[in-house]
């Protein structure tokens, strides 16, 4: 089993070293329950694949072709910044600094060099960038998505919370 980092805002040079170990050959419901129990981690691919994350959580996949990568490493550093607003989201963050192992999201997704990419609980590609994406401007992506949207009217219609007033309701047939 590959090894889990944790990513507090302050200090993020240890999860450099996720990269250098091996990755974990564990399936995805695997890293889900991990990451039930350590969300604010950074985890590597291994053997997981992008359609067991559907519906459940949001995947963001740094890829890089060394865990040395400048931007692998500012990007590492960009998502630790913001990590409690991530998980908020349910955010789970893959990382593949290994292109020889060939891990079936490295295979399904086909990144060359430096790319992030954030994967949308309905299973399609949301954003892919071939450069350091900052925190606020994931953030911002992730409450764009549709699915992202009908959850924060789901939590506006929770009993207690304020009603949102900007919601349009269909007319009452009578």
């Amino acid at each position: 089993m590959g090894q889990v980092f944790t990513l507090p805002a302050a200090c993020l040079a240890a999860i450099i070293a996720v990269g250098q170990a091996a990755a974990a050959q564990e399936p995805a419901e695997a890293l889900i329950s991990r990451w039930q129990d350590q969300p604010a981690a950074a985890y590597p691919v291994g053997e997981a694949e992008l359609e067991q994350f559907e519906y459940r959580l949001r995947p963001v996949i740094v890829f890089a072709d060394s865990p040395d990568d400048p931007q692998f490493r500012r990007q590492i550093a960009l998502l630790g910044e913001l990590v409690d607003e991530l998980v908020a989201r349910d955010v789970i963050i893959l990382i593949d600094t290994d292109p020889d192992a060939r891990s079936p999201i490295r295979r399904s997704l086909r990144p060359r060099g430096f790319a992030l990419l954030l994967i949308g609980k309905d299973g399609r590609i949301a954003q892919r960038k071939p450069a350091p994406f900052s925190g606020r401007e994931l953030i911002r992506a992730i409450d764009k998505l549709p699915l992202r949207q009908q959850e924060i009217r789901d939590a506006n219609r929770a009993p207690g919370a304020a009603r949102d007033t900007t919601e349009m309701t269909p007319p009452q047939i009578r």
